[in-house]
């Protein structure tokens, strides 16, 4: 049986992928490809009913099938290779750092090669993707892409220079703001309140953050000035997350994680 996707690599990013392909697009046929026998069954369990093997074969690839590659930089060459020689014509990567051109040389000649970089919230269908298409990629290309992105959340199209920047902003700050959560949590244990409720109060008061700042029209400046009164607590807090430049930190943390990203692809 010949599947209309494949999803190579069956770890966080493409559990991510295939959890929210499952549950925006039920109508595609969808193949999880995963090595290791114990982690496909594993894999198994939580996709069901999504088929996972631990290997492609020629069987599973039709003249429409599309790949999405979801593997470790360092495997995805060795990755696309196995898959070329089953004349795969078109493949989605979200794989941090590997260009479009070197993806390419690893397919047969023309074959369509569109970058994108998701993250995790994904799986729920609130990811942020953004995607750029390579040297061989059409109009159609490019649209196919962003269908399957959109069943996963916000797609917006960059140039392909700007994907290690994206990749250390969007891609990376699930990470950065669950950082922010623990430490604030921690902080509202060391005032008193039990873990439970302050996790309640953090965890909801970032969602609804998030929600009036999408939705007022407001800069964050701005709606950080409004719950800032002079000489109140709001502001006595923010001096000292000033005075240890947290402001600073997430301009090298993003800068860091975008120069990762760069050396990933060299």
């Amino acid at each position: 049986m010949s599947f209309e996707v494949i999803v190579l690599g069956g770890g966080r990013m493409g559990r991510a992928v295939a959890d929210g392909l499952r549950r925006a697009r039920p109508d595609v046929s969808l193949l999880v490809v995963q090595r290791g026998r114990e982690k496909a069954e594993d894999l198994t369990t939580h996709l069901a009913p999504v088929p996972v093997e631990t290997e492609i074969r020629a069987e599973h690839v039709g003249e429409n099938t599309s790949v999405i590659l979801c593997v470790k930089p360092d495997h995805a060459e060795a990755a696309l290779r196995g898959v070329a020689r089953f004349g795969v014509r078109r493949v989605l990567s979200v794989v941090a750092g590997l260009a479009s051109a070197r993806l390419e040389a690893a397919l047969p000649d023309g074959a369509a090669v569109v970058r994108a970089m998701p993250n995790t919230p994904a799986a729920i269908g609130a990811g942020v993707s953004a995607m750029s298409g390579g040297a061989y990629c059409t109009a159609a290309d490019l649209e196919w892409a962003e269908g399957v992105l959109g069943a996963l959340g916000t797609v917006v199209r960059v140039p392909e220079s700007k994907l290690d920047a994206v990749s250390a902003l969007s891609g990376a700050m699930p990470a950065y703001v669950y950082l922010v959560v623990e430490a604030l949590v921690e902080a509202g244990v060391h005032q008193g309140l039990s873990r439970e409720v302050s996790a309640q109060l953090v965890g909801d008061t970032l969602s609804g953050s998030a929600e009036l700042l999408r939705r007022s029209g407001e800069s964050p400046e701005a709606l950080r000035h409004a719950v800032t009164s002079p000489g109140g607590l709001t502001a006595a807090g923010l001096r000292i997350l000033e005075s240890r430049a947290v402001r600073s930190a997430f301009l090298e943390a993003v800068a860091a994680a975008a120069e990762r990203s760069r050396q990933l692809g060299r």
